[in-house]
């Protein structure tokens, strides 16, 4: 839009309300960069600003409800078609038919934005309701009232105006790299080791990444579990290397033995053909789509910027530090050497997953999924116990029939996953595994981790008014929930242990595991970083700089502590294939977990909950200032590490 038109429109709009000149300058100067000649020419821009700009303080609010109503509606019907037509990929439904990979592949809300424009309620929306900048959420985030809160949400609404085709083109690329994950199973009791024996049972079938790394940590209550480990990690890194063969994902023919990387089939050694580039080829096309809509999204150059300013409103320089603080901390070498005392051995890389400071590491995967199973046969015994569950966790008898009520179990085909609901007359999706045989411990500790974000989805949209700030700031802060939670998860199981170093031993835990996933996710960063500089580089490339990257941070963080160099584990995570950019979350929201844990302390966990989550989405440390009193921090966490390391060596 030309310049002087703008110019005009603003010094018009001002004359006959001097009083609103800030938000006329913002709306009018907004509304010019979304304004194309497809939309108008000069004086169809002028008769808008001058016909829709809305001065009067009750008619702009009366207008604001409005939208909330109506919006509630349009996003809760789409996120419930979504919903329905990808259950045949995401639930245990029976055979993938190829029909339900392409209704799956169908994006009902493809169209939305560019709909919204062409009726003039996106243009209605931007003239009349700011967009602010993160810098001047931080500034007055503190003082805005909810109502504030709404309108500044609403402002945020149209950040882009992304072309219906590019949404659904990513929409298409994300289901099949959803498809392709969920579908990555291997076939445990086919391994062979260097001797050429099956160490695992013969029914075992594992989702890499979570699945791998889970048996990785079940394997610590074992006296032979090193043994299993070390196979588990030639797995992982055939995995990440692309060197596994096909014939052995998902594929119960065929027996493989990874360290010499050979299949057999009824004893006959087979040929071996590699996945090669298949994982990478997923990422590969996901970036190049999100990347086609960097210039939809004006002041906004780059997905990474996106994820971090607009969508966690946290810089990505301030995360990294806030990571590099917990992970240069001298603790760290101290809680390494610990580890290694009691394995009463030198640390190997599986140990990035350590799991023996947990109360269940004393009791045997076996006997948990034995306990378990009986407890759960079915999706619907651990259905009818989410009352109880909840109870356990620390809900009153009201709370955890609210929150139960509007939570739906579903059998996962995947490893498990929460779905929110976006309207108040729709229920939250839980989604875990189950087999033939019911629920095992790996299906139930997801599912308790699961729960944690249903409980959350459920208050922050049931109880939150206005609707533009249901929910809760990001990612991070639901991840924060679900890992209070899922710390619980021996607790319903009447397991815990009673030991008077449980405490010190549940701080280390944290600490270890927060450890490790800040090294996955800076690595996931560098990875965009490098392909943002290299955007024409091919998919082996970009292989070959995951495997750099995952190395180059474990040599940064990891070797020193663990005395060995160049290793690519950390490129496991299959996140980094489906959910560009997310890995962050997991580590922030340990961060904040452990705050609201210590927060949480004497008092009780389904009231300080409940008042969290109706805090609403605003800026991340204005929540954390109302939620727990003070902003994100490892420090506290630090000082408990310290505390815990000095009372264990008494």
């Amino acid at each position: 839009m030309d310049k002087q038109i703008v110019e005009k429109n603003i010094s018009e709009l001002v004359s006959k309300y001097p009083e609103l000149t800030d938000r006329i300058i913002a709306g009018v100067n907004q509304l010019a960069l979304f304004w194309t000649s497809k939309d108008g020419e000069n004086e169809e821009f002028n008769n808008f600003c001058s016909n829709n700009f809305i001065a009067d303080k009750d008619k702009l609010n009366r207008a604001f409800k409005s939208i909330n109503r109506n919006f509630e509606s349009i996003y809760g019907h789409f996120n419930k078609m979504f919903l329905d037509l990808r259950n045949p990929l995401d639930l245990e439904t029976g055979k993938l038919e190829i029909v339900d990979m392409y209704m799956s592949q169908l994006n009902p809300s493809a169209h939305l934005t560019e709909d919204l424009f062409k009726s003039n309620i996106a243009f209605f929306i931007i003239l009349n309701f700011r967009k602010y900048s993160l810098d001047e959420k931080m500034k007055y985030s503190d003082s805005w009232t909810n109502e504030e809160w709404g309108y500044a949400r609403l402002g945020d609404l149209f950040s882009s105006r992304m072309p219906s085709e590019l949404t659904q083109e990513y929409s298409k690329l994300n289901n099949k790299a959803n498809s392709y994950v969920s579908s990555y199973n291997i076939i445990m009791g086919n391994l062979l080791d260097a001797n050429k024996e099956c160490l695992f049972p013969a029914d075992l079938k594992l989702i890499s990444h979570w699945g791998l790394r889970d048996e990785i940590k079940a394997q610590y209550a074992n006296s032979d579990g090193f043994e299993k480990q070390k196979l588990i990690y030639e797995v992982m890194k055939r995995v990440v290397n692309q060197t596994i063969p096909d014939l052995v994902i998902n594929n119960v023919d065929y027996q493989w033995a990874p360290e010499e990387n050979k299949v057999y089939k009824d004893g006959v050694e087979g040929e071996v053909c590699h996945e090669s580039d298949v994982r990478y080829k997923h990422l590969h096309g996901l970036f190049h789509s999100l990347r086609k809509g960097d210039k939809y999204y004006p002041g906004y150059s780059s997905f990474i910027q996106r994820k971090f300013e607009l969508e966690r409103e946290m810089s990505e320089k301030g995360v990294i530090k806030l990571f590099e603080k917990l992970m240069l901390s001298p603790q760290v070498g101290k809680v390494t050497k610990l580890i290694s005392k009691r394995l009463n051995r030198p640390l190997h890389p599986v140990d990035i997953w350590y799991d023996g400071f947990k109360t269940r590491s004393k009791i045997s995967e076996k006997k948990l999924d034995d306990i378990v199973s009986k407890k759960y046969p079915n999706v619907e015994a651990f259905q009818a116990d989410l009352p109880n569950i909840l109870s356990i966790i620390g809900l009153d008898d009201v709370q955890s029939e609210f929150v139960s009520s509007r939570v739906v179990v579903d059998p996962s085909r995947g490893a498990g996953h929460a779905w929110g609901a976006q309207m108040k007359s729709e229920k939250s999706h839980l989604r875990t595994r189950f087999d033939a045989n019911g629920m095992n411990y790996k299906g139930f500790n997801i599912a308790i981790h699961e729960l944690g974000h249903n409980t959350e989805q459920v208050f922050s949209l049931q109880k939150v008014e206005p609707y533009f700030i249901h929910g809760i700031p990001s990612t991070a802060f639901t991840e924060a929930f679900a890992f209070v939670f899922q710390s619980r998860d021996m607790k319903v199981l009447g397991l815990e242990s009673g030991d008077a170093d449980q405490e010190y031993l549940r701080v280390l835990d944290l600490f270890w595991n927060t450890f490790e996933m800040m090294g996955v996710a800076v690595m996931d960063i560098r990875v965009w970083n490098w392909l943002y500089k290299n955007p024409e580089a091919s998919a082996s490339e970009l292989k070959d700089q995951v495997l750099k990257a995952a190395k180059d941070v474990w040599n940064e963080f990891y070797s020193e502590h663990f005395q060995i160099k160049d290793q690519a584990i950390l490129a496991i995570y299959s996140h980094m294939i489906v959910v560009p950019l997310y890995l962050a979350d997991y580590p922030i929201g340990r961060i904040i977990s452990y705050q609201i844990e210590k927060y949480l302390e004497g008092k009780k966990l389904g009231d300080e909950m409940e008042r969290m989550c109706t805090v609403g989405s605003i800026s991340p440390q204005s929540w954390m200032k109302k939620a727990v009193g003070s902003k994100i921090s490892v420090d506290p966490l630090l000082v408990d590490v310290s505390k815990a390391l000095e009372s264990l060596r008494e």
